[in-house]
């Protein structure tokens, strides 16, 4: 799962004794003019809204393959109207006309002042908390004296074993489940708050990229041409060069169709751009071992792997989601020039003590005299979020 691939890559952190990761990520260097024609040569921008104003006078913008220079702004509770001059011959346009333009530069005259505004750099502060989860799992005495027909290793058959297995991995199935599907939003349990934490799923639809197939009877991901089309999208993100795709069986099955077309094999490795990478991974071998599979194409490596919680019926099997594909970088944080994951794992830890994966005994059975009850009680505890940073590159196929 995602959990034991970022342990794999490094990105699991403690994240010391806050209630919550802090982290900045950096806005796109230059920004668009976005607007609205009010005739040929005069648009608004109205910042009551979502609009924001970036452009100056003496910019030139170019609008559609059609070059502009602003020649004056005015204000009016909030609402800048800009008129511009055409530069050379351009299709004029016509009032409600959206806009949504570059500022590629500026044309100043002879002599002129400098410019009366400069633009901030775009800072983007984030957070997100952490959320607690919790299970417990409970033996008498009685029970954990019996002796049941499941061989649970080392010739030891007794039955309450099997059961605190099959609640631990359960507890941690549910951790990563709520790590990709979380919502960060509270509710009200008991006249107590709980507090959620933004799962990687809601991240990437409320600022990545979502993907959804276009095949005729088909959700998956299976031609080239939509391989590509996520290509070009993620040259315009300044995306990585390599990238994991988890995915359900339906769209591992549909990528290993396609790969085998293009390289008439059906194993992976070469596709049209190159040998595959194996960058994330000491080596092809270690790739392999740990289940993926790999092909370049378009100048990026993907490596594959069919994702378990995305295959079972019980858990996220009838889900509307395909799969994931994930940068395998780091990201800057520009407030502390440090690197950090794409996507990272955090938990509450300080001073020798952990909260990624708390496990306890309560009782007076087995070993343990801590109460008066006939009874073992197995509690487990964690306290973690999921951190997806550059969101804007990481993919949601649907």
């Amino acid at each position: 799962g995602i959990t034991g691939f970022l342990q794999m890559t490094g990105a699991v952190k403690a994240n010391g004794s806050a209630s919550q990761v802090e982290w900045f990520e950096e806005a796109r260097l230059h920004a668009k003019q976005a607007g609205e024609w009010t005739g040929a040569l005069a648009f608004e921008v109205d910042t009551t809204g979502t609009d924001e104003m970036y452009v100056r006078v003496n910019d030139v913008i170019l609008h559609g393959a059609d070059r502009y220079v602003v020649t004056a702004i005015s204000e009016a509770a909030g609402v800048f109207t800009v008129t511009v001059e055409a530069l050379g011959t351009v299709t004029a346009p016509v009032a409600t006309d959206p806009l949504d333009a570059p500022i590629i530069g500026n044309l100043y005259a002879e002599g002129s002042d400098q410019p009366s505004r400069f633009l901030e750099s775009n800072v983007v502060y984030r957070t997100n908390p952490y959320m607690i989860l919790k299970e417990t799992f409970k033996v008498t005495g009685s029970q954990a004296t019996n002796i049941g027909y499941i061989n649970l290793g080392g010739g030891d058959y007794r039955w309450y074993i099997k059961g605190e297995q099959d609640t631990r991995q359960r507890f941690l199935d549910k951790r990563e489940m709520m790590m990709l599907l979380g919502q960060k939003d509270t509710a009200t349990v008991g006249g107590k708050t709980v507090q959620g934490s933004e799962g990687y799923f809601a991240a990437i639809e409320d600022r990545g990229l979502v993907y959804s197939s276009t095949g005729v009877g088909n959700s998956a991901l299976d031609t080239l041409p939509e391989l590509d089309a996520i290509i070009v999208e993620l040259d315009k993100q300044g995306a990585a060069p390599e990238y994991a795709i988890y995915g359900n069986t339906t769209q591992m099955l549909a990528i290993d169709g396609m790969v085998a077309s293009l390289n008439g094999a059906a194993g992976y490795g070469n596709v049209t751009s190159g040998a595959a990478s194996y960058g994330a991974f000491s080596n092809a071998d270690q790739a392999v071992n740990l289940g993926f599979k790999s092909f370049s194409r378009g100048g990026y490596t993907f490596h594959n792997k069919s994702w378990k919680l995305l295959n079972d019926p019980t858990l996220l099997g009838s889900s509307a989601y395909n799969g994931v594909m994930i940068p395998l970088t780091s990201v800057i944080d520009p407030k502390s020039g440090e690197r950090a994951a794409a996507l990272e794992m955090n938990y509450k830890a300080v001073n020798g003590y952990s909260r990624e994966m708390e496990h306890w005994m309560t009782g007076s059975i087995l070993g343990v005299s801590n109460t008066n009850e006939d009874s073992l009680q197995f509690n487990y505890r964690s306290e973690c979020n999921l951190v997806t940073r550059a969101a804007n590159q990481h993919v949601l196929i649907k």
